[in-house]
């Protein structure tokens, strides 16, 4: 059964999704950095790029975002080609767009002017006359069902469009559908409403709360309860359940414990061993997770885990293992882009396709889309999900200050020789200088002292000038500096 845990601070919610006792998915959200995808601004247009065929918008965001021709709802006429973006948008115009990508990196925030509005089973598309079903919903049946249901239902009068959720997969009713469509048309007309009597930039709309969201969308059948550590996002989020989502009322139940939440629940354990590069397999085996600006790389590697029968037969089942727990990281940790996975060679085909199938199952659960490859000629898997906000690991921590992130530093030999180096090229170019004096950490002058004295001594009798040593409490080892007197 699924259980669903929400710890709420002032300034953080963090929700966890537990299947059978096991940590599925991990959300975080900070007052301070909370995700702007869903959200609706009043732009203006401060540069169009006919070269790149995209604008920058500013929405009154830290960086303006990005709008390009293929995302304009208005570029679109009845050829498949768009119009041309500088003969749809100028400078200084003002645009309604709609946040699909939060700003990652230095990248500003993608935007598109379809605007989409979600419920509970409809996402109201209000310039768009379209009436889809979620791809998730498979069933062909089922599928021409609730489009011909939503279709009758729909008022000759509306001109907007909608899809419908994958949460309708369920059994989703007429009277569902119409207070779906009740609820999105009035918040379209508020929208509409402020847009008109609004200067740009300005916020139309924000996105419901990450445990606002949760209940609308997350909560089903399979859903045992949804547990709640704090009283006064408790008794909010039974309001709410109570006008939008009703089959999540009953579901929902206040903490009163002493221990945190998440502690009771082993939580907090998972997440710092999500932070790590090394995942350890049951089996003895263990991965390594490298992330990079270009995409994330996955090593799977046998361990101490010899098996019993033959050696084949222990890669495949630490492979197999692995996809397992590849999927489940990936959603923990919310890698994004492009992954690449080295699982151990195999060198039996019925091998590599069943390690194969049994990866595109463990995936197929994720929320987010993702696609999988075959095995390429040097035996690795690519696959790309779909990224829409930050990893873990950007979300709650940053840049080690003393490697830069490069997750090594320079040894103090290394550091040695830059600083001889740099005594050399400072003395040919200040010939007046007495003598030179070097700060550095207690390891660099160290080393000086000790295995590099001879390389100071032959530095000092060629140029002929003293080098004087000072330790640096505050200095890292890569840090020093080179005083001239």
């Amino acid at each position: 059964m699924e259980h669903i845990l929400i710890n709420c601070s002032p300034r953080e919610t963090r929700v966890a999704i537990v299947v059978d006792s096991v940590l599925q998915d991990l959300f975080i959200e900070r007052a301070c950095a909370r995700g702007l995808v869903g959200n609706v601004y009043l732009g203006k247009v401060v540069r169009v790029l006919p070269g790149m065929q995209s604008a920058f918008v500013d929405v009154g965001l830290e960086r303006t975002a990005f709008l390009h021709v293929a995302d304009i709802f208005e570029a679109h006429g009845e050829g498949d080609k768009p119009k041309p973006i500088e003969n749809v948008l100028h400078e200084g115009q003002s645009v309604m767009v709609q946040v699909a990508k939060d700003p990652i990196g230095t990248k500003g925030a993608r935007l598109t002017t379809t605007i989409s509005l979600a419920g509970r089973k409809l996402v109201y598309l209000p310039r768009d006359p379209h009436i889809g079903v979620s791809q998730r919903i498979e069933d062909e049946a089922q599928r021409e069902a609730l489009r011909a249901m939503l279709t009758a239902m729909r008022p000759e009068s509306e001109k907007g469009g909608y899809i419908i959720r994958t949460s309708a997969e369920e059994g989703a009713t007429e009277e569902e559908f119409r207070d779906d469509m009740a609820y999105l048309g009035r918040l379209w007309e508020e929208i509409r409403s402020k847009a008109g009597v609004s200067a740009a930039p300005t916020l139309l709309y924000q996105d419901l709360s990450l445990a606002q969201r949760v209940l609308r969308d997350m909560v089903h059948k399979e859903t045992e309860c949804v547990v709640v550590d704090g009283e006064a996002e408790f008794e909010a989020l039974e309001h709410f359940a109570e006008r939008f989502v009703p089959v999540a009322k009953g579901r929902l139940e206040l903490y009163r414990g002493d221990r945190p939440l998440f502690e009771t629940h082993g939580i907090d354990d998972e997440i710092e061993r999500a932070l790590g590069r090394r995942v350890d397999l049951k089996s003895g085996g263990y991965l390594v997770f490298d992330q990079t600006e270009a995409m994330t790389t996955i090593d799977v590697n046998t361990g101490g885990y010899v098996g019993k029968r033959d050696f084949s037969d222990t890669i495949f089942k630490t492979n197999l293992e692995a996809a397992q727990t590849i999927a489940r990281q990936l959603r923990l940790r919310n890698l994004g882009g492009i992954i690449i996975v080295d699982f151990i060679d195999m060198s039996r085909e019925e091998h590599r396709e069943a390690v194969l199938a049994e990866l595109r199952r463990a995936v197929s659960t994720d929320r987010t889309r993702m696609t999988v490859s075959n095995f390429t000629e040097l035996g690795l898997v690519a696959m790309t999900r779909k990224r829409t906000r930050e990893s873990l690991a950007h979300v709650l921590c940053e840049p080690c200050p003393i490697c830069g992130g490069r997750g090594e530093v320079k040894t103090a030999r290394t550091v040695c020789y830059d600083i001889l180096r740099e005594i050399l090229r400072l003395s040919r170019q200040y010939k007046d200088a007495k003598e030179f004096r070097i700060q550095a950490s207690q390891s660099v002058i160290d080393m000086l002292l000790e295995d590099e004295s001879p390389a100071l001594e032959l530095l000092q009798a060629s140029i002929e000038k003293p080098v004087l040593l000072e330790v640096e409490p505050s200095y890292t080892q890569e840090v020093w500096d080179v005083i001239l007197a």
